[in-house]
């Protein structure tokens, strides 16, 4: 077997073990009264449905794939005797689904030689599967996407994230630059789920001042194979403490970065 067959065998795997995955989070989300809550840090709570669903994600892949690695947010990692690593969020947008609102979704990415070769973001709620594998372009329920044409921070919605981790002075920063330039801004609670809408040309851009490798890779890969653009980064250094993420439709990308740079320019706490 060659290696796109290889990368196509687990693509179609994880896609079936994301709607899995996803089923039973939704068990969880329509009985949101029933979870047990817990606070890794500011504003970054867990739940028991991140653990069982993050269990359940492993299991699946592992009895597939008993060689591959895995990295999760919620449980230790497993080094990857096949060349190929598992990078999971079992529900990303936690805050959004602890209190029963939409804006989550379970995220798989896979890795191999140092690049993202496949990617699966499954918002339950919305009934949205997207997909993506390296060169084979980005699909939400298997129809083709393309990044927004825009060629202004004015001419459509931009998001912004913001992690705890960096001052907020920066993300400050960067929100008046983009107002100041026209430009209109969003946030829904799950990054992974708005580098999807910039794939899928919903939103002109998205940028955070540092991210983990569980909530971004997937949707970066969906950026660029759906013609977006993205700010370079060193794999092994986001797999192990994540990374600055400024992704966009090519039109506004280069405005959005110089932003980012001027913004985004402090080290971590």
């Amino acid at each position: 077997m060659n290696e796109s067959e290889e990368i196509s065998i687990r693509l179609d795997h994880a896609r079936k073990v994301a709607r899995e995955a996803a089923a039973l989070a939704l068990n969880y989300f329509r009985d949101i009264h029933e979870l047990k809550i817990e606070s890794k840090g500011t504003q970054d709570p867990v739940s028991n449905a991140d653990r069982e669903v993050e269990l359940f994600v492993r299991q699946q892949l592992l009895a597939a794939f008993t060689e591959d690695g895995i990295i999760g947010e919620e449980h230790a990692p497993v080094t990857s005797k096949s060349g190929y690593t598992w990078v999971i969020d079992p529900i990303d947008g936690t805050a959004n689904f602890i209190v029963g609102s939409p804006g989550w979704a379970v995220v798989i990415a896979c890795v191999q030689a140092g690049h993202t070769v496949a990617g699966v973001i499954h918002d339950p709620v919305a009934d949205e599967h997207f997909c993506t594998r390296l060169g084979h372009g980005a699909q939400l329920n298997d129809k083709p996407l393309r990044v927004a044409d825009s060629t202004s921070l004015s001419d459509g919605i931009l998001a912004v994230g913001h992690s705890s981790r960096v001052p907020v002075s920066n993300t400050i920063r960067a929100l008046t630059e983009i107002m100041n330039a026209g430009g209109i801004f969003y946030r829904n609670g799950s990054g992974a789920l708005m580098l999807a809408y910039v794939a899928a040309g919903r939103l002109i851009g998205y940028c955070e001042p540092h991210m983990n490798c569980w909530d971004c890779i997937a949707g970066m890969l969906m950026i660029t194979e759906a013609g977006g653009r993205i700010d370079p980064y060193d794999s092994e250094a986001m797999l192990q403490q994540g990374h600055e993420v400024v992704a966009a439709c090519p039109g506004i990308y280069p405005e959005l970065q110089a932003i980012c740079a001027r913004s985004f320019n402090n080290e971590l706490d």
